[in-house]
């Protein structure tokens, strides 16, 4: 949800309503305040200079964009009792501890807190489920991190290959790191996706993602923080459908015919017998022929066939088999 309720717990709680409707498993709001976050300065680096956000002040961003904490049990019960699960992102100590009140049953840390250790070891320490975006993270802090949450006591990691950029081009993805990053910290790994759009998220899938997050919205015509690069109820249905589909259709290493394939095999080629054949007579070209249907010799055998003579007389249309053959 992020700051997409522009201020309003009505909104808010419609925002669950929508991704629940759209077929979202769990909603994830983000827990602080602008005081936690920074310092209600705005000049030098506390000045912000981006295409989204640009022209205010860290703080009065925060100010903005965070969700009253008194918000959160009932956008909590709201998602519950739409059969999801509801959990949040912790920015600082005590927001981990108000999260812990309320009994969250998992934690996420943002790509931009992923080099916070005092506040992975806190999280961690609950014993919770931990999901970790990378974004911007090296390998060498990655594995810092990784560390420190798993010596605190995390037993459940997800790591969520991540671009910090918002929007996030396609071709800054890098996508392939998922499979890489999976054996090389042995857990479950995933995509935070800033792209426009839902073909990253798919193909995400497909190369083993069990995570999806996106931003969500109403409607980016309403504005808000991230309205720019979130995703719609229909968009957020379509990304549901697609992504179940991709992981559906990963499957198995299969080989052979399977019972959903038996009426099509019928339908490959086979040998016939194409003309009216006396006992006797030399199988040719011109009497013998790969076509289809399939319950003749394979073709493979033709030629084997051509040069042997039919046992009997061999109606046109009579498929090929071994005991019609001298």
């Amino acid at each position: 949800m992020s700051g997409n309720h522009n201020q309003s717990l009505e909104r808010a709680l419609a925002i669950v309503d929508a991704a629940a409707d759209a077929g979202a498993h769990a909603i994830k709001l983000q827990t602080y305040t602008a005081d936690t976050m920074t310092l209600n300065l705005d000049h030098g680096e506390f000045h912000i200079e981006h295409p989204l956000w640009g022209g205010q002040s860290l703080y009065a961003l925060y100010q903005q964009a965070y969700t009253p904490w008194e918000w959160h049990e009932p956008i909590f019960k709201r998602a519950y009792d739409r059969g999801m699960f509801a959990f949040s992102t912790p920015f600082d100590k005590s927001a981990v501890d108000f999260l812990e009140s309320l009994q969250v049953p998992a934690y996420k840390i943002a790509s931009f807190e992923n080099t916070d250790l005092p506040l992975l070891r806190k999280v961690a320490a609950t014993g919770k489920p931990l999901l970790i975006s990378t974004g911007m993270a090296t390998l060498a802090e990655l594995d810092e991190s990784v560390r420190a949450v798993r010596q605190a006591g995390c037993k459940e990691l997800v790591l969520l290959k991540c671009t910090s950029a918002y929007p996030a081009n396609q071709r800054d993805s890098h996508i392939r790191t998922i499979p890489h990053m999976r054996e090389l910290f042995s857990c479950e790994v995933g995509l935070s996706d800033h792209t426009l759009g839902i073909g990253a998220a798919v193909a995400a899938v497909a190369l083993g993602a069990t995570v999806i997050e996106k931003h969500f919205t109403l409607s980016r015509a309403d504005g808000g923080v991230d309205a720019a690069f979130s995703l719609e109820p229909t968009e957020f249905a379509q990304l549901c459908k697609e992504v179940k589909n991709a992981w559906e259709a990963l499957g198995e290493i299969n080989y052979g015919v399977m019972d959903t394939e038996l009426n099509s095999h019928m339908f490959r080629r086979s040998l016939y017998v194409v003309q009216d054949m006396e006992k006797g007579e030399q199988f040719t070209e011109g009497n013998v022929r790969a076509i289809r249907p399939g319950k003749g010799l394979a073709p493979k055998y033709l030629d084997i066939v051509y040069g042997k003579t039919a046992r009997q007389f061999i109606s046109k249309g009579t498929p090929l088999s071994w005991d019609l053959l001298w």
